[in-house]
C-alpha cells in the first residue's frame, strides 16, 4: 500500500511540475529585510502593498529560518544548498570556491536559461549562470557600478533599486521565449546605511514608531548577548549611519547611461575594492546631492538644537533608524511591483513561480540592536513568500512549517522536475505547498550555525537547533555557554533557561536532537565544541 501511495504522488508531481512544461522561476533575494517589516507579516504602522499582493496570491511561511544569518554566507548556502560548513563560505567578504557544483549549473543542463542580476556579494565572480551583471562587493545605492559575464564594468545612473529592476526587465525581454527561466533578483535594499530614493525621503516622518519593549534590555543571564557591538544607542553612528552632518558630495557628475572602461582579470577585485571606498555619497550627481543636503541638512539643524544625551539620544537614534529604514524598503516594495505588473503584461504570471526572501532577518530595535547574526528570533527568522500558480489552492495561505534556506535549493530543483544531488543537504518542501496538513515536517529540528569572530559586531560563534518550541544554542570563542528557550513561554527570548531544572528533560532531549543533527551534517567543529564539557 505504500508503494502504491508513493507512485500516485510521483505521478501527481510529474503532471504538475514536470511533464508539460517547466516553470519559470523568478527568486527575488532582499539584503537584511526584516519579517516584522512587513505588513503582511502583521506590521500595522508601514505598508508593503507588493509584497502583500504576492502573498495574498500565494503562500507566506511564517518559519522559514536561515541556516548562518549573516549576508554572502545565507546566498551560498542558497545556490548550494549546503550549510557553511560544507560549501566553505563561513564568514562574509570571502571568496566561495566556484568549483564546486550551483544550482543554475544543474539547471542549465536540464534545459533551463539562467541569470542572475544585483547584489552577489560571495568574492568570486558568478558562475553556472547563462546571463550574470552584478555589482562588486555590497554595490552602491546611487549610480552603482555592474560587472557583466564579459568582465566589462559598467555604471547605471539612477537608484539601485530601479536600475536592478531595468536590467531585470531587460533580460526577460531578450532572453529565449522557448526556454524556461530561472532568474535570481538581488536587491541591495534594505541594507546599511539605508539610503531612501529620491521620492521616498521623509516618507515615514510623519510616525513615531514605538520603541520595542525589549529596546533597554539588560541581558540578564545572556553573556554573549551582553557582550555584541551592535546597539542602536551605542554602535550605531550619528553621521555614516543616520547622515546628520554628513557633506554630501559631488564629485562623480553622471547623466543618462555612462560606462567605464572595460576591466579584465585580477584587476576586477581591486576595482571592486577601490569603487567601494569611494564611498556613497561620492557617487552622487548633483541632483541626488542636492535632494540629500537639503533633507538631512534640516536634520541636522533639528538635532543640533535638541542637544540629546542618555536614553534621549538613543530613543531619537531609533526613530531616525526607522524612519530611513522603512523610506529605503519603500522602493523595494515598489520595484517588486513593477516586476509582478510585467509578468502580467507580458503574459508570463500563470507559468512563473515568484519567491521573495531576504538573506536572513534584521533587528529593528528589538534587545536595542540593529544587524542579525544571532540565532534569536528576529535574526534567525526571514519573510519567505512563494507564488506557485499551479497551487491555487494555496492562495493567501499561512504556514507555520519551519524551512530553511538550504532548503531552497532542493525545492527549486522540485519544481523543475529535476532530482535533487546527493551533496545538497537540505530537503524540498513542495510536499508541504502541495500539502499543508502535513504536520511533524521537520520534528527532528532545524540546524544554525554561525562562525564570524570578531567582526564588526563581537556576536560570538553559536550553533544550535531551533525547534516548533524551544531554541538550544552553544556559544563559544569569545564566550563559552549554553542557552535555551521556550518560545511559547518566552517568544522574546529574555529568560535563558538552561538552568532550569524544571526543564532538564527536554534539554538533554535536544542536546540529543542537536548533536545528531551535527553528525548527519558531518559538522566537525561544532562536533569537537560540543564534546567538550561545560
Amino acid at each position: 500500500m505504500k508503494k502504491i501511495l508513493v507512485l500516485l504522488f510521483l505521478c501527481f508531481h510529474a503532471i504538475a511540475f514536470g511533464q508539460h512544461k517547466q516553470p519559470n522561476i523568478i527568486f527575488i533575494l532582499s539584503d537584511d529585510h526584516a519579517y516584522q517589516a512587513i505588513s503582511a507579516y502583521g506590521n500595522k504602522l508601514i505598508k508593503t502593498p507588493n509584497i502583500d499582493r504576492l502573498a495574498k496570491s500565494g503562500t507566506l511561511f511564517n518559519n522559514a529560518i536561515v541556516s548562518n544569518a549573516i549576508c554572502g554566507p545565507s546566498r551560498a548556502a542558497f545556490i548550494t544548498g549546503q550549510y557553511s560548513h560544507k560549501n566553505g563560505y563561513k564568514v562574509n567578504d570571502g571568496v566561495l570556491d566556484t568549483n564546486q557544483r550551483f544550482l543554475p549549473q544543474i539547471l542549465s543542463e536540464n534545459g533551463y536559461q539562467t541569470a542572475w542580476i544585483g547584489k552577489w556579494h560571495l568574492g568570486s565572480l558568478p558562475k553556472g549562470f547563462d546571463y550574470w551583471n552584478v555589482m562588486p562587493v555590497q554595490g552602491h545605492y546611487f549610480n552603482p557600478d555592474f560587472i557583466n559575464q564579459k568582465n566589462d564594468t559598467l555604471l547605471y545612473h539612477g537608484y539601485v533599486t530601479e536600475v536592478i529592476t531595468e536590467l531585470t526587465k531587460d533580460y526577460l525581454n531578450k532572453r529565449n521565449p522557448d526556454k524556461p527561466f530561472f532568474l535570481v533578483v538581488g536587491e541591495k535594499a534594505t541594507h546599511r546605511e539605508w539610503l531612501p530614493d529620491l521620492q521616498d525621503l521623509g516618507a515615514y516622518d510623519s510616525i513615531k514608531f514605538p520603541l520595542p519593549t525589549t529596546f533597554y534590555d539588560d541581558y540578564k543571564g545572556r553573556i554573549a548577548a551582553s557582550k555584541q557591538l551592535m546597539s542602536v544607542g551605542d554602535a550605531m553612528t550619528i553621521k555614516t549611519d543616520l547622515k546628520i552632518n554628513q557633506p554630501f558630495g559631488e564629485k562623480v557628475n553622471v547623466s543618462g547611461r555612462a560606462a567605464k572602461p572595460a576591466i579584465k582579470g585580477k584587476e576586477i577585485e581591486e576595482s571592486m575594492i577601490r569603487y567601494y571606498q569611494q564611498g556613497e555619497y561620492s557617487r552622487m550627481d548633483s541632483l541626488q546631492s542636492k535632494a540629500y543636503r537639503t533633507y538631512y541638512g534640516q536634520l541636522s539643524k533639528a538635532f543640533q538644537e535638541l542637544h540629546l544625551t542618555g536614553n534621549a539620544l538613543k530613543e531619537w537614534k531609533f526613530q531616525r533608524y526607522m524612519k530611513d529604514y522603512y523610506a529605503t524598503a519603500k522602493s523595494l516594495d515598489r520595484n517588486i511591483g513593477e516586476i509582478l505588473d510585467y509578468l502580467d503584461r507580458n503574459g508570463l504570471s500563470e507559468n512563473t513561480i515568484v519567491v521573495y526572501a531576504s538573506d536572513q532577518g534584521f533587528y529593528l530595535g528589538e534587545h536595542g540592536w540593529f544587524d542579525k547574526r544571532f540565532i534569536y528570533e528576529e535574526s534567525l527568522r526571514t519573510p519567505f513568500i512563494i507564488r506557485v500558480p499551479k497551487l491555487s489552492a494555496m492562495k493567501d495561505k499561512k504556514l507555520n512549517q519551519i524551512i530553511s534556506n538550504v532548503d531552497w535549493a532542493p525545492t527549486i530543483l522540485d519544481f523543475a522536475g529535476v532530482a535533487k544531488p546527493g551533496f545538497m543537504q537540505g530537503k524540498s518542501f513542495l510536499p508541504i505547498l502541495e500539502n499543508p496538513e502535513i504536520k511533524n515536517w521537520s520534528k527532528e529540528g532545524a540546524y544554525y550555525h554561525y562562525y564570524e569572530y570578531p567582526g564588526p559586531h563581537y556576536v560570538s560563534p553559536h550553533f544550535g537547533i531551533r525547534t516548533d518550541r524551544y531554541v538550544l544554542a552553544r556559544f563559544y570563542t569569545g564566550t563559552e555557554a549554553w542557552e535555551l528557550y521556550d518560545l511559547k513561554k518566552d517568544p522574546k527570548e529574555l529568560k535563558n533557561i538552561i538552568e532550569d531544572k524544571n526543564y532538564s528533560a527536554i534539554k538533554n532531549d535536544l542536546k540529543k536532537k542537536l548533536k545528531a543533527l551535527i553528525i548527519a551534517y558531518d559538522d566537525k567543529e561544532a562536533l569537537k565544541v560540543f564534546n567538550q564539557n561545560l
